[in-house]
């Protein structure tokens, strides 16, 4: 189905996002047919000095730039955004992401979408000797091959991130974020839960954006750590879609938990040391993602 109508929902916290939004209206205006807005929202900001450098967007046409006061969370912000928008067809894209495709508007514009939600995909770029020693970037990096669309296919509702998706205005009302989910991760997840509990599709294609912008150790481990809390606080809800969740039942059954946890409480200040330092080991912070997580369902059961 051609989409003649199209808005653009980018969602920011502490990113200037001038540039992403400049080059998705240079797309736009290049499809004669397509009208189409672009609408930012400041999840409450902490940094000044972003605010200002993202005002030209409200000077761009068809475009605008809302700080919103307060800091809701990710699932608040984008069912705001949806609420907002004029047109028929939801395009959402993160802030820190980048344009990999000249024809990434036109894919998505006349790529079927079966009824249902279209999800593009990211891939990773950055200088690999520039980020070595990021465990972000090298997660991520590591990881890439998990995100072809051959292998999304298999797994159509997990392997989803609100990063780059359209929806239909209507599905997405219908369907909102939940907005329990306040702190960082897996609004996603279970928005995929929901999608296929409702029997609407997600049709997986190759249109990805490109994420190139990788936090220092510190901040990702303290936000992989709030994920985990997350996951923890909605285990109930996430319950079969959650790998995580899955491996610890996993080690449950098999009785192996309870050593990874003495291990995990012997070694968490060492290993949470070494991860925030230089080079860390990706075997090592997905032992300490298990480990964390883990701990909190022993908190949790006393």
């Amino acid at each position: 189905m051609i989409k003649n109508e199209l808005s653009i929902l980018i969602p920011t916290y502490n990113d200037v996002c001038v540039d992403l939004v400049r080059g998705l209206v240079k797309q736009c205006k290049a499809i004669k047919y397509l009208r189409y807005q672009v609408l930012v929202a400041d999840d409450g900001s902490t940094d000044p000095a972003v605010i200002e450098a993202n005002q030209p967007i409200n000077g761009i046409l068809n475009c605008s730039y809302v700080v919103r006061g307060e800091n809701c969370g990710r699932a608040i912000t984008r069912n705001w955004l949806a609420y907002k928008a004029r047109h028929e067809w939801l395009l959402f894209i993160d802030a820190d992401m980048l344009l990999e495709r000249d024809d990434f508007i036109q894919k998505y514009v006349e790529e079927d979408e079966e009824g249902g939600l279209l999800y593009g995909g990211y891939v990773v770029r950055g200088d690999e000797k520039a980020w070595k020693g990021n465990l972000r970037y090298r997660y991520e990096k590591k990881a890439e091959p998990l995100h072809t669309v051959e292998r999304r296919e298999q797994h159509p509702y997990q392997d989803f991130h609100t990063s780059n998706f359209l929806i239909m205005r209507r599905h997405y009302v219908e369907n909102l974020l939940d907005a329990r989910f306040k702190h960082y991760g897996y609004e996603d997840v279970l928005f995929g839960k929901v999608l296929q509990q409702k029997g609407i599709p997600i049709i997986h294609f190759n249109n990805p954006v490109a994420f190139s912008r990788f936090e220092d150790n510190a901040h990702f481990v303290a936000k992989t750590e709030e994920g985990m809390r997350t996951l923890h606080e909605f285990k109930d809800d996430l319950q079969g879609f959650s790998r995580l969740l899955d491996t610890i039942e996993k080690l449950k059954r098999k009785h192996i938990l309870t050593y990874l946890l003495y291990i995990y409480r012997w070694r968490k200040k060492a290993w949470r040391k070494r991860l925030c330092g230089k080079n860390p080991p990706l075997v090592l912070f997905k032992l300490y993602k298990l480990g964390y997580l883990a701990e909190l369902f022993q908190i949790e059961n006393g």
